[in-house]
């Protein structure tokens, strides 16, 4: 049990060193992911006012019918859902917070969904 709980807190520090330089402005709000092993979330978040704007998952309504939850094609899918809902409050830009996660498989194919359907970053 130990080596689990070490590796939750391994990605905490990461994600807090992370955190200490990425900022969600009103011009530029944050997008966070977090991953779990069944579905993955997004939320793009202006850290000025701790408000989130919008938010996109595997448990969204428009991709509940996909029947999928934590795989590379779901998490595209969330990202492309994301950067429609960003564009649809006139975000194009944001800043990307992997939240501790690496930058590899599910997170990766977030991105580049979100990129894309026109998200910059």
């Amino acid at each position: 049990m130990a080596k689990s709980n070490d590796k939750i807190e391994r990605r905490y520090m990461r994600h807090r060193r992370v955190r200490k330089k990425v900022q969600g402005t009103p011009e530029r709000p944050r997008l966070a992911v977090f991953r779990s092993n069944a579905h993955i979330y997004a939320q793009i978040i202006d850290d000025s006012t701790g408000a989130t704007l919008a938010h996109a998952s595997t448990l969204s309504e428009e991709l509940k019918g996909a029947g999928q939850g934590g795989n590379v094609d779901a998490a595209r899918k969330v990202g492309a859902l994301i950067a429609d809902k960003a564009k649809a409050k006139s975000i194009d830009t944001v800043v990307f917070d992997r939240g501790g996660f690496i930058y590899h498989g599910r997170v990766q194919a977030l991105a580049e969904g979100a990129r894309e359907n026109g998200l910059k970053f």
